[in-house]
C-alpha cells in the first residue's frame, strides 16, 4: 500500500506498528485487537486517500 501511495505522489504516515508485548494467553483486550483496529482504520485512511488522488 505504501508503494501504491508513493507512486501517487501521496506521503502517508507509516502503518501502526505489530505489537511486542503479546504474552500469547489470548488476554481480553489483547494489544493485538488493538493493533488490528488501528490497522483498520489505517488501511480505511489510505484507501480514501488512494481514491482521491486517482488521476
Amino acid at each position: 500500500m505504501q508503494a501504491r501511495l508513493a507512486s501517487h505522489g501521496t506521503v502517508f504516515r507509516a502503518p501502526p506498528p505489530e505489537p511486542t508485548t503479546c504474552c500469547g494467553r489470548g488476554c481480553n483486550g489483547c494489544v493485538w485487537e488493538g493493533f488490528h483496529d488501528a490497522l483498520g482504520w489505517w488501511l480505511d485512511d489510505a484507501a480514501a486517500e488512494l481514491d482521491l488522488s486517482a488521476p
